[in-house]
């Protein structure tokens, strides 16, 4: 048995009896009071306005609900149904969302969210990250600029100073340091195989031939899927699977495709494609790009073939090679991202693999587009260490500062000295994976994946400014106890001296 504080109290209170706290007003230190005012809402509104027309459609919901709900929804790592469930629940994120008073009733319906994710291009969304961290900083610059003020109130200023000040900023210096690495976002589908890709593609074909078939045509076409199937699961169940049982089995899933393909394109012909919705088209469009590509590689006896398909329905999905002890190959998208005071920008997303190298110099002049000059320091790792890079580097004044080529003194020099500033950005993409949801992104369409890492990288950049805030004030705090501290010993020691 435990004790109770207070015995008169029941253990279940009553609906009517129990106590709101708010009492009317919100707390000014919640961090999404704080964040409502860190949003640069005219952007968003204009970036989100340009999806609709005046003249036409039903009136639609604003651009601060749109951004908020996406915000919230990577903030909290929540799916779209609990989203809707939480903001009802919670005045703060209704606050958060441009309410101006607490209702009870859903604010939108579920599905809503992924037509926000649509409205938002991965260039909108680093426009307005561009834009928070510039809001930020400019806070920050008038809180200094007022104390420089006033300390500065009644003295003079020599006017050659001045001139002097003003022939310095004229001349535009590289300034900074910029930190670029490189991962992969990893997508949620199976694990693919030949074998499994191809089943998929033949069950799916046999889908569509009865979508498309008319008794009017005549006798219905044969596909086999009963021998098919049969064949499919007799070869993925087998334990030890060696080179030639596996060709075989795919070349019998290929024959299995050909002959559905074959006819398929003779009821289209006879009866055309009303039948088929836009899905069902994609499907039947992407299957044709499987067979191809499955038969040439099939014809070559070889593993590797351009653009390669690993999903039926989601198609833009890549094989990315990284080399990796973990996870060798991953199956998602590639981004270049770089790390400036913290803050992260993303500079390239490509759902091919790249070269990270060849990236640099885009880097570079995006890194010039933001702040007006070019980094003075550029922190990279060896794939970005090529002679172009070098000699691209040297011309605009910049220092590539990365592992040394050939050399392993230098190399353990650098590891003990530069490398731990380089893992500034392994710390980032670490807390988007943990944290937040690139270690796995649900999503199924491509624009709205591109939505969902650029909302990541806005809400660790929010909290980075909010941690800034906290931090400040900790300061301030620490200061004053310090301060208190050190007025209470000199005081006792002025008494002590007194008494003796």
């Amino acid at each position: 048995m435990y004790r109770h504080q207070d015995t008169k109290t029941p253990y279940f209170p009553e609906f009517e009896s129990f106590a709101v706290p708010f009492e009317g007003k919100l707390d000014k230190s919640n961090r999404w009071v704080i964040k409502a005012s860190l949003l640069p809402l005219t952007l968003i509104e204009e970036i989100y306005a340009k999806n609709f027309s005046e003249n036409m459609g039903a009136p639609a919901y604003n651009g601060r609900i749109a951004f908020c709900a996406l915000y919230i929804k990577e903030e909290l790592k929540l799916t779209d149904e609990e989203v809707v469930q939480q903001i009802r629940e919670n005045p703060y994120l209704q606050y958060f969302l441009g309410y101006e008073r607490y209702s009870y009733e859903k604010p939108f319906d579920e599905s809503m969210l992924v037509h926000f994710r649509k409205r938002f291009s991965i260039q909108d969304l680093n426009t307005i990250n561009i834009a928070i961290i510039e809001n930020a900083k400019n806070k920050k610059r008038q809180n200094k600029n007022k104390k420089e003020e006033d300390q500065k109130e009644g003295k003079s200023d020599n006017i050659e100073e001045n001139k002097n000040k003003k022939e310095e900023v004229n001349v535009i210096k590289n300034e900074g340091k910029m930190i670029v690495d490189s991962t992969c976002v990893p997508c949620d589908i199976k694990y693919p195989t030949d074998l499994d890709l191809l089943n998929e593609a033949r069950e799916k074909a046999e889908m569509i031939i009865d979508k498309l078939y008319e008794p009017s045509y005549g006798k219905k076409p044969r596909t086999y899927r009963k021998i098919g199937r049969k064949k499919y699961l007799i070869a993925i169940k087998r334990k030890k699977k060696d080179k030639k049982f596996l060709r075989k089995a795919i070349g019998e899933q290929l024959r299995f495709i050909k002959r559905d393909i074959r006819h398929i394109e003779k009821l289209v012909k006879a009866l055309g494609l009303s039948k088929l919705s836009k899905y069902e088209y994609k499907c039947l469009l992407v299957i044709q790009e499987v067979y191809r590509q499955q038969e040439e590689m099939y014809k070559s006896r070889s593993n590797k073939i351009d653009d390669r398909i690993v999903s039926i329905t989601q198609p833009y999905i890549r094989p990315i090679v990284r080399g990796k002890a973990a996870r060798n190959v991953e199956f998602g998208c590639k981004i270049s991202v770089s790390c400036v005071n913290g803050f992260s920008y993303i500079d390239h997303l490509s759902w091919d693999n790249y070269n990270e190298g060849d990236i640099l110099r885009n880097q570079i002049e995006l890194y010039k587009k933001r702040f007006g000059f070019y980094p003075k320091e550029i922190l990279a790792d060896k794939i970005y260490r090529t002679k172009k890079n070098r000699e691209l580097c040297n011309e605009l004044g910049i220092k590539l500062i990365g592992v040394p080529l050939g050399n392993k003194k230098l190399n353990e020099i650098y590891e003990k000295s530069r490398e731990s500033e380089r893992n500034i950005i392994e710390g980032k993409f670490g807390e988007s994976k943990r944290r937040y949801s690139l270690g796995r992104i649900m999503t199924k369409l491509s624009n709205t994946t591109t939505t969902v890492i650029s909302m990541v990288f806005i809400a660790m950049n929010l909290n980075k400014i909010i941690r800034n805030i906290y931090f400040v004030f900790i300061r301030f705090c620490l200061f004053l106890s310090n301060f208190r501290l050190f007025y209470i010993s000199t005081f006792n020691q002025k008494y002590f001296f007194r008494k003796t």
